[in-house]
């Protein structure tokens, strides 16, 4: 089966219709949505002007027969450790939630669709930003 796990800034081009992000989503078979994700989307939501309705089209989502969210598990607190080590050694610190929705995706052995760079610093993760990224991986 065919996945995909959504970064938040991923989930939000999604939301805004971003050719690419809809393209890619609608390319898989099941998605992914970490439950840091789903935190940082909320704590947005929470200081927007349009909490209620984000949450509609949040709730919406997650009721797609095809979605899963992914919950940090003892598993994902491995590759966590793992990462951040990484991370350090290489002089290349990324955001706390960054690590962790990383080692979810790792843990899950799935790409993770981000249009942050910074990612490409973790080594062994399955990095998506555009169809050729998608294409690379599936050739």
């Amino acid at each position: 089966m065919i996945s995909l796990c959504l970064d938040t800034n991923a989930y939000s081009a999604h939301y805004k219709a971003d050719p690419v992000a809809v393209a890619l989503v609608a390319a898989v078979a099941q998605i992914w949505l970490p439950a840091i994700v789903l935190g940082e989307l909320r704590a947005g939501f929470l200081n927007g002007s349009k909490s209620a309705a984000n949450e509609l089209h949040l709730q919406a989502f997650l009721a797609l027969p095809y979605l899963a969210v992914a919950n940090v598990t003892e598993v994902t607190s491995r590759h966590f450790a793992k990462i951040s080590q990484q991370l350090r050694r290489d002089g290349r610190p990324i955001p706390a939630n960054d690590i962790w929705i990383a080692a979810t995706a790792m843990e899950h052995g799935i790409p993770l669709l981000t249009y942050d760079k910074h990612f490409r610093n973790v080594i062994g993760l399955q990095v998506v930003r555009n169809q050729e990224d998608w294409l690379q991986l599936h050739a």
